[in-house]
Formats: C-alpha cells, sequence, structure tokens
C-alpha cells in the first residue's frame, strides 16, 4: 500500500490522483491520456509555478533581489536556463526557491478544485509531490517510470542539456526507485506508449466503482 493511501483517514473524500515521477518520465503522457480518454481535469503544478513567477510579481521580484537583475530577461520575466544553473547546483538555494514558489501552488490547487463538482475525480500533476510533501493533497499517488538510461537521454534531447547538466537535474529529485516504492501505483514507461496506456486502463478499470464514493476536500 503507498504512502497516499495510508495517509487517508476515515472520512471519504473526493478521489484525487496525485501524478509524478521523475523529470522527463513521461507525466505529460500520461496526463494527457487521462485527460483525453477519460476526461479528466488535470491540475499541473508546473503550470502553477510558472504562473508565480510571471513578470511583474512579488515572487519574481524576490528572486531578482536575491540573485540580482542576471535573473530577467530583457522584457522582464524570468531567465529559468539561468535560475536553473543555480539552483541544480545548490540544494541550498534550490529549497529557498521552491519556498517561495510552493505556498502559491497549493493555494492555486485549493482554488481550481473548488470549481469542480464534489464528485469529479482529479489529477495533480506534480512532479515534487514527495519532496514537497504533498502526499495529503492526494489519495493515491501514481508513479511513471522509465529506466535510468532512458530518463538521461531524454531529458538530453527535450531540454538541450549537457549531460552534466541533465544529471544535476535528475540528482536534484528524490531518487525514482523510492518514489515507486512509496507509489499506489507504478507506471512502466520504458517500452511502448500502448503498454502504458494499458496499464492505465487496467489502473481506472480496477478503480471505476470508486468515483461515485469521493466528495470534495482540498
Amino acid at each position: 500500500m503507498g504512502e497516499a493511501t495510508k495517509a487517508i483517514n476515515n472520512r471519504v473524500k473526493r478521489r484525487i490522483i496525485g501524478l509524478t515521477g521523475g523529470i522527463a518520465t513521461g507525466k505529460s503522457t500520461v496526463s494527457s491520456y487521462l485527460s483525453s480518454q477519460y476526461g479528466l481535469p488535470v491540475l499541473d503544478a508546473d503550470i502553477y509555478a510558472r504562473k508565480a513567477v510571471e513578470k511583474g510579481g512579488r515572487i519574481l521580484d524576490a528572486i531578482a533581489h536575491r540573485y540580482g537583475q542576471k535573473m530577467l530577461l530583457p522584457d522582464g520575466s524570468l531567465d529559468r536556463k539561468q535560475l536553473g544553473s543555480i539552483i541544480f547546483q545548490n540544494a541550498a538555494e534550490k529549497q529557498w526557491v521552491e519556498a517561495q514558489i510552493h505556498p502559491f501552488v497549493r493555494a492555486q490547487f485549493a482554488k481550481v478544485a473548488k470549481t469542480y463538482s464534489p464528485d469529479q475525480v482529479l489529477v495533480y500533476s506534480i512532479p515534487l509531490l514527495f519532496e514537497a510533501n504533498l502526499t495529503h493533497l492526494v489519495t493515491e499517488v501514481w508513479v511513471v517510470y522509465c529506466q535510468p538510461a532512458q530518463q538521461k537521454q531524454r531529458l538530453t534531447q527535450r531540454n538541450q542539456l549537457l549531460e552534466t547538466e541533465a544529471v544535476a537535474r535528475i540528482n536534484s529529485q528524490m531518487d525514482l526507485r523510492q518514489k515507486c516504492e512509496r507509489a499506489d501505483y507504478v507506471l512502466d514507461n520504458s517500452t511502448t506508449k500502448e503498454s502504458l496506456f494499458a496499464r492505465i486502463d487496467r489502473i481506472m478499470g480496477d478503480n471505476t466503482h470508486q468515483n461515485e464514493t469521493y466528495q470534495n476536500e482540498v
């Protein structure tokens, strides 16, 4: 039994799938499938995190004050590559930045979830679900997994990174095997999309009966 399931108390909750995994393991692929195939709303922590540091906002101002104007592009928006070069090499600075952003992200989840009916199953896509101690927000945890070599290759190609940069980003997160050990469901994305989608279908089939028993709690 996964950590999220253990954390659920005796009160009946809305069903909320906590989707996580390692960077570049395929979370977006799973999110898209759950949205298109099952019509599930996907609340994405990455989108809220980007909103948190929008130009002119308090959090971006705090980042620029801490690291200097080099953190800003000519148009005044955040230079994500510049910030990444700092936080993925320095755990203390990464923790500081996340402490600025995470409260905003949590507030967005609560706000958006309330716009849906109490019996609507939701997907919370949260890359740092474990690292940020947010498992209490969900009723089950799905971890998307792939082989370490695949993860590094996908990240290097997707983000056009050097191998050392990709490794630093991977190492900044909890070990993927530890996430799998704490999951309710592990989705292996090491082979084909067809295999991945079949795994999702089996999980959704096993849990379809739960849809009517969950009610709103955020």
